[in-house]
């Protein structure tokens, strides 16, 4: 019986009148999917279950949809290593000519050249898609999900992510993962849908051992029958059980027809022009494929398929190496070496046992094309394949560390540490192990907890301290930016100062490694020319960009900021680095809180995780603790201080953990609860961390007066006086003197931060400066004066959406007899960030297709967007939105 036939009976067993026996839930959850995205809301849905459940045969039930474009794909065991075969499957149908094909999908594809990240390539699919969507809805149905190539499911995934507006359903099926998508397990029939599924012709003492035997899983009901169900009880699974019998199967063909499957099984893509020159290489004529239908393992039609993923997987585990070396040479002797070049490199390093120097030189080839293409998954594959195959022991080192490096660069950080393990250091130089150390330093910081990382790449900085200063210096200053994440409360920051003291010296100083060391060991007022040099040096700051904000931070010094971020913004727009927008994004939405420009915080933040959901990375929580804590809505705040400190707790990211502190310090003291203000304040001051901890001692000396605590505010004002002194800023005065002020309550004082703060744009500051300052008058009892002042904060407040502060202004005006003018709703009150984002953009005249490429979302996401932005505000037209004061960009704040 043809594999054809055998599926068609095997599905109409399963089926009882016109539905799947014991799956009527999940063909209707199925069907609801399919039905809300025939409406313009599309889903995604992960079918998961152990082998043989009945995935695929619900998949080819749904795939059936009436009205639906059905795009397939299915991944292979065998294929995995390949960058985005399993998305040429599913984008084929709708590619169109080559030359029309969007430019990162050519390159993914191997039909261009190109670098696109890998966001790139997924909005390139989007647009696939969605266009392909706008004549009929569409339905991507991914089998065997769980054998995905790494490239694959990234763009999968991005584009699951980002279908919920377009008349898209996306179904994958898969034994385990994509747990981030909504799912639905698929367990076995009961004993009752079970006793259905099996032939009634069969002995009743057969039935009840198969139904033991099964458990409920549907394609073991259907396969065991063929098997010696009254063999010794079985402790395998019962994909094993399956297995073998397949297995059976095969080894009662003939010789011929074993090896047509073993063929057939190593060759994943299916194509039989390509199957078949194979065979003629082994000499297997075409009539043997009627004997290996017979099995009813393999269809030979205009695609190659086994009856089952098992089916194949079984067929070629059944292989000796011997036979898989030969049907693997003989697929490679018939793969295309300019258009195929990858899988016949793949298939050369499957043919033989021993060392090759000319089949690793082309897997590492194949390695650069899949790095080029985003594939670094494929890329450590073809690597770590390439250093087994290497004769000279130089490049099989060099091609191990490389394997490691871009596993890493995968995610997988145990594999990458394994497969460093594998490597004998015994006999490298210390410029070879210095490459293991730095490996072994990325390595410890991607796990979760792990402080060693600091340790490594100070010896690799040791290491190469004779051979390369510069970079040496780079090994120093990677372990301080490793020390600064895991946070200097831990002690590893200052370890890594002691150590980095030995490093050789920069070859035109200073550097930020001077600045920083002086900084550690001298004080402020001894290092502050050095860190200023650093953040107004272009040439200096451009080698550590985070770093440089953090330097300009410290100083006080916002201007500064606003320099490096916009050298951030414009290397990361000019280049498309993920990274390098992230953070420019990040520093962005940080500036803009503490100019209280919070449209254009929420605006970065949305961009900001735009792009890091795009790439498949957390968000950055500091800029959105940042902006929580300073607007003051307590259920909100508190909220994502949790999901923040359980991050960190997970990642071991103890500067997050100072963020959260800061962050809950300026709550505390906007709500007016001045202990726990204070605490959290300590906290945030006593870790050391640079930036972190001189901005929170303004909050800890607010906090502690209010707390009568005079003795831990004065220590607290020398401390902050310390710091700001020697940087000179307007916005270290104005700091200074109203925390003066506050301490010694110094009316003058008071005076003084209000004046320095009215001419600049730190907007905050001044509003929360003149509450401090009309509080105090009230203490004074002079309500006229206080009055005045509290007045003009609480307007202050209210405008910026300083919820908390604004409503401490207002209690304070009623103490004195008077009432707080409430103030009209702001913009940024009404809209989710990613909707302020969309609207800034929109009200300067970007076209939805514009943003849509801004946000990696597709245009109709983007109209969906509009409308709710346009019924929240009340305005119906684009031409509206542009008149709405709040969506205008404001400049880069100066002081």
């Amino acid at each position: 019986m043809c594999c054809f036939l055998r599926s068609h009976v095997r599905l109409r067993a399963v089926r009882n009148g016109s539905s799947l026996i014991g799956r009527q839930d999940e063909i209707g959850r199925l069907e609801g999917l399919t039905r809300s995205a025939a409406e313009g809301r599309g889903g995604v849905l992960v079918l998961r279950g152990e082998a043989g459940i009945g995935k695929s045969v619900l998949l080819e039930q749904v795939g059936r949809a009436p009205g639906f474009l059905v795009l397939r794909a299915s991944g292979s065991e065998f294929e995995s290593e390949l960058p985005f075969a399993a998305l040429h499957q599913l984008c084929v149908p709708v590619l169109g000519r080559v030359d029309e094909m969007p430019e990162p999908l050519r390159v993914a594809f191997g039909q261009a050249t190109g670098a696109p990240e890998m966001f790139r390539i997924g909005l390139a699919v989007l647009e696939l898609v969605s266009g392909a969507a706008r004549d009929r809805p569409v339905l991507c149905v991914i089998d065997d999900a769980h054998w995905l190539d790494d490239s694959s499911t990234k763009a999968l995934m991005f584009l699951a992510r980002r279908i919920a507006s377009e008349p898209v359903a996306m179904i994958f099926a898969a034994r385990q993962g994509l747990d981030e998508l909504p799912g639905m397990e698929l367990m076995g029939l009961t004993d009752d849908e079970a006793r259905g599924l099996l032939r009634s012709t069969l002995d009743p003492r057969v039935r009840d051992r198969i139904l033991a035997e099964a458990r409920g899983n549907p394609l073991a009901l259907l396969e065991l029958p063929r098997t010696d169900v009254f063999a010794l009880p079985q402790t395998s699974s019962v994909s094993n059980r399956v297995e073998r019998g397949f297995q059976a199967r095969l080894a009662a063909l003939p010789a011929k027809a074993q090896l047509l499957l073993t063929l057939a099984s190593a060759e994943p893509t299916g194509d039989p022009a390509l199957l078949w020159a194979a065979a003629d290489e082994l000499r297997i004529d075409v009539d043997v494929s009627s004997a290996a239908e017979v099995s009813g393992l393999i269809e030979f039609g205009t695609r190659v398929r086994f009856c089952h993923p098992l089916a194949r997987s079984a067929v070629y585990r059944a292989a000796d190496s011997a036979k898989l070396h030969t049907v693997h040479r003989a697929l490679a002797e018939v793969t295309d070496p300019v258009t195929d070049a990858d899988r016949r490199a793949w298939h050369r390093a499957h043919a033989g046992t021993g060392p090759n120097e000319a089949v690793a030189a082309e897997l590492e080839a194949s390695a650069s094309r899949a790095k080029a293409r985003c594939g670094v998954a494929a890329a450590a594959a073809f690597l770590e394949r390439a250093a087994a195959l290497s004769l000279d022991p130089a490049k099989r080192t060099g091609r191990t560390l490389a394997a490691v490096r871009a596993t890493l660069e995968a995610g997988a950080v145990e594999a990458a540490s394994d497969l460093l393990n594998t490597l004998d250091t015994g006999g490298l130089d210390d410029e070879a192990l210095a490459r293991v150390d730095l490996l072994r330093g990325q390595i410890a910081f991607g796990r979760h907890g792990d402080g060693d990382g600091p340790r490594f790449m100070l010896d690799a900085g040791q290491r190469l301290a004779a051979l390369d200063s510069a970079r040496s210096r780079d090994c120093y200053l990677d372990a301080l930016e490793m020390a600064l994440a895991v946070g200097r409360a831990s002690g590893v920051m200052d370890r890594v100062i002691r150590a980095a003291g030995s490093a050789p010296q920069a070859a035109a100083p200073p550097d930020i490694l001077d600045a920083l060391l002086t900084l550690t060991t001298d004080g402020h007022q001894a290092a502050a020319p050095l860190l200023r040099s650093v953040v107004s040096d272009v040439g200096v700051f451009a080698a550590r960009p985070a770093l440089a904000t953090m330097v300009a931070a410290e100083l006080w010094d916002i201007d500064a900021h606003n320099v490096i971020t916009e050298w951030i913004m414009k290397t990361g727009r000019g280049s498309g680095s993920p990274i390098m927008l992230r953070l420019g994004l990040a520093q962005v939405a940080s500036g803009a809180v503490h100019t209280g420009d919070f449209a254009t915080a929420m605006a970065a933040i949305a961009e900001e995780e735009a792009i890091a959901d795009a790439v498949g990375a957390p968000p950055m929580m500091y800029p959105r603790l940042h902006l929580a804590a300073i607007r003051g809505r307590r259920q909100e705040a508190r909220e994502l201080f949790a999901a923040a400190a359980a991050a960190a707790d997970a990642r071991g990211a103890g500067q997050l953990i100072a963020n959260i502190h800061w962050a809950r310090s300026v709550l505390g003291n906007g709500l007016a609860d001045y202990p726990a203000a204070l605490a959290s304040a300590q906290h945030a001051a006593a870790g050391g961390d640079l930036f972190l901890a001189g901005i929170a001692l303004p909050e800890l000396i607010e906090a502690a007066v209010r707390c009568g605590r005079s003795t831990e505010a004065e220590a607290a004002l020398t401390a902050l006086t310390e710091r700001t002194r020697p940087s000179g800023t307007v916005w270290a005065a104005g700091v200074t003197a109203c925390a003066r002020a506050l301490v010694n309550g110094d009316e003058p004082a008071y005076l003084e931060a209000i004046d320095i703060f009215e001419g600049t744009r730190l907007a905050p500051y001044l509003a929360r400066t003149e509450l401090l300052y009309g509080e105090w008058l009230r203490r004074q009892n002079r309500k006229l004066d206080a009055r005045r002042r509290l007045r003009s904060a609480h307007y202050r407040l209210s405008e910026l959406g300083m919820e908390a502060f604004a409503r401490r202004a207002a209690d304070e005006l009623r103490a004195t007899g008077a009432q707080a003018v409430s103030r009209s709703t702001r913009i940024h009150d009404e809209l989710t960030m990613q909707e302020m984002h969309i609207a800034r953009l929109v009200a300067t005249g970007a076209t939805t297709k514009e943003v849509a490429d801004r946000l990696f979302l597709s245009p109709r996401t983007i109209d969906a967007h509009l409308r709710n932005i346009f019924r929240k505000l009340g305005i119906t037209s684009r031409r509206q939105l542009r008149e709405v004061p709040d969506l205008k960009p404001q400049e880069m704040p100066s002081c």
